[in-house]
């Protein structure tokens, strides 16, 4: 063999391995969540995905799958438990099934602004609810948002609790939500997400409570005649890892995704605040009846001890914690 051709073979060669080594180094990981492609979840995770990818130099490869190609909630947090899914965002309420605690967020009007939510979230409450997580199998890196719920339902206008009697309403899995309609003397009618809007439009339930942000991404307003926007609880988004394999990468690259996931909270939270006026409009557009000023006191009114239903698994010191730094937001 000439000596110009082997050269090219050495060239060729040393290429093959350069490319392996680089590949070797790349670690690619799972994102899931149950949500649409113009869901909250998407939002946060693009925009994960382009700050991890961009702050990494590539080392770091974000496969984001959407629409509950993985499973339900309740599968994508089992999976980022075992192991099987390296991360996820999960609705607080969805993840109280794995850990209790997140029930507080079940509580009633215990926020009345994004202001009070973000104050208690970013602060010394969500460090406390981070351990909880992490005790019960989840590192949790974030938390972003899915907004303050309101209900809809193809029955009739709901202004006032007595307005929501008869009604059956999906709600999540979880003990306090429903109570939640009990007390409201609604139908509670526990249906997994994923399924929710089959059910809305062969009437399997009357309604369900989501922010207008779930309402218009997962087309919701298809299949409903009337919204009320009760606000009555608000609903983070959990942002979780596998323990096991986040504290196996890279210390460089756990300060990577710890920073993309707080990156992706702000520009999220942003970009949902811009989009929920113009997504109202389509909505009402679409011909849904709004009812903009329900009776909060009297939904307040008629679900204000509702935390003690959680005694068991929710510390009252916790609610009362939440409860004093919503105090200091003005």
């Amino acid at each position: 063999m000439k000596r110009s051709g082997i050269f090219l073979v050495l060239v060729v060669m040393a290429a093959i391995l350069w490319t392996g080594a680089v590949f070797a180094n790349t670690v690619e990981f799972k994102f899931a969540h149950s949500g649409s492609l113009e869901h909250q979840y998407q939002i946060g995770a693009e925009h994960f995905k382009k700050v991890v990818e961009e702050k990494s130099g590539g080392e770091l490869k974000v496969n984001i799958f959407p629409q509950a190609q993985l499973g339900g909630e309740r599968d994508l947090a089992e999976g980022v438990r075992m192991g099987t899914i390296e991360m996820s965002s999960v609705a607080a309420s969805n993840l109280a099934g794995f850990v209790p605690e997140l029930q507080v967020f079940g509580v009633p009007f215990l926020f009345q602004t994004r202001e009070q939510v973000y104050s208690v979230l970013d602060g010394a409450v969500g460090k406390d609810l981070a351990d909880i997580m992490l005790a019960k199998g989840f590192k949790n890196l974030s938390i972003w948002e899915v907004g303050f719920r309101n209900i809809t339902n193809n029955v009739r206008p709901v202004k006032t609790p007595e307005d929501m009697k008869g009604l059956k309403i999906r709600v999540q899995e979880s003990k306090i939500w429903i109570e939640f309609m009990k007390r409201l003397g609604a139908i509670a009618t526990p249906i997994p997400f994923g399924e929710l809007y089959t059910a809305l439009q062969q009437k399997v339930v009357d309604g369900q409570e989501n922010p207008v942000a779930t309402i218009y991404s997962m087309k919701f307003y298809e299949v409903q005649k009337y919204l009320s926007l009760t606000g009555h609880t608000y609903e983070p988004a959990i942002v979780i890892a596998n323990p096991k394999w986040f504290n196996g990468l890279d210390p460089k690259h756990q300060a990577i995704l710890v920073e993309a996931a707080a990156e992706a909270a702000a520009y999220q939270r942003a970009t949902l605040a811009e989009m929920d006026k113009e997504r109202f409009e389509i909505i009402k557009k679409a011909g849904v009846q709004v009812e903009e000023n329900p009776d909060k006191e009297a939904f307040a009114k008629a679900t204000e001890d509702l935390y003690k239903v959680l005694a068991d698994v929710v510390p009252e010191a916790l609610v009362q914690k939440i409860k004093d730094e919503v105090a200091k937001v003005k």
